[in-house]
């Protein structure tokens, strides 16, 4: 069974309802983080999670609201009580290596390994593939580097995450068809940002990419002060979920 956790629904301000943006993939035996918000730790604590876990760390774009734990998480696995011992991969979009190494060049022996192996990689046009999985990727309108993931199993179920974006025809062809889209959808209609979604653009890219089911997640404080649901209906008639921290959705 594969099940997503969303580990925080939120973004970068500081919300009582939202912690900063982070999901659990749980796949068989294997435990992916996509992105780790100021926060993802403890929250990871909240579903039976430790940093001893992870299997594979994801990140989408190196925002602070979506890399913040990733520093406390290789810290952690040094604790001398109950070391990290297994190996850990992570895998970012174009630019992710680079930003490793500058964090290795400030905290140095603080967060380099010492009892497990850490294998640091960006993804590329070709599927990545871990166990059963297949990830693929693509670009997304935000900020240079940022990608979305697509997530297959061999018996066709789909996952797409968009990370952070605006619409894109990568995000579209990304999402085709699968059983689970998860948009960030940061702004009511009225308030539209550049790089990023709102409802109603949420609900065209689910539209064209005929998804089964979409999850709107990273949600701005002032998000919960409209009709988020309504106005994405007004643009995709399919089911739609709107995110809250530690929800379950089994794909």
């Amino acid at each position: 069974m594969n099940k997503v956790v969303v580990l925080g629904s939120g973004t970068g301000i500081p919300s009582l309802r939202r912690a900063s943006p982070s999901l659990l993939l749980s796949s068989e035996n294997v435990r992916l983080i996509i992105d780790s918000g100021p926060g993802a730790l403890r929250r990871m604590l909240k579903v039976g999670i430790t940093y001893r876990d992870i299997d594979l760390l994801l990140y989408t774009h190196l925002h602070p609201d979506h890399t913040a734990d990733f520093v406390p998480i290789l810290f952690a696995s040094k604790y001398g009580d109950h070391p990290r011992e297994k190996e850990l991969t992570c895998l970012g979009g174009p630019g992710f290596r680079f930003f490793v190494e500058k964090l290795q060049d400030l905290y140095g022996s603080w967060i380099r390994p010492q009892t497990y192996h850490l294998t640091i990689k960006e993804i590329s046009s070709n599927p990545f593939l871990w166990g059963h999985m297949k990830i693929l990727s693509a670009p997304m309108a935000h900020l240079a580097g940022s990608v979305g993931y697509r997530f297959e199993w061999q018996d066709k179920k789909s996952l797409v995450i968009s990370g952070d974006t605006d619409y894109c025809e990568s995000i579209v062809t990304l999402a085709q068809g699968t059983d689970l889209l998860i948009l960030e959808c940061s702004f009511p209609d009225e308030k539209k940002v550049e790089g990023h979604l709102t409802p109603s653009l949420a609900g065209r890219i689910a539209k064209e990419s005929q998804c089964k089911r979409l999850l709107l997640t990273h949600l701005y404080p002032i998000c919960d002060q409209y009709d988020i649901l309504g106005q994405c209906r007004k643009t995709f008639q399919g089911d739609i979920i709107v995110a809250e921290d530690l929800m379950e959705i089994e794909l």
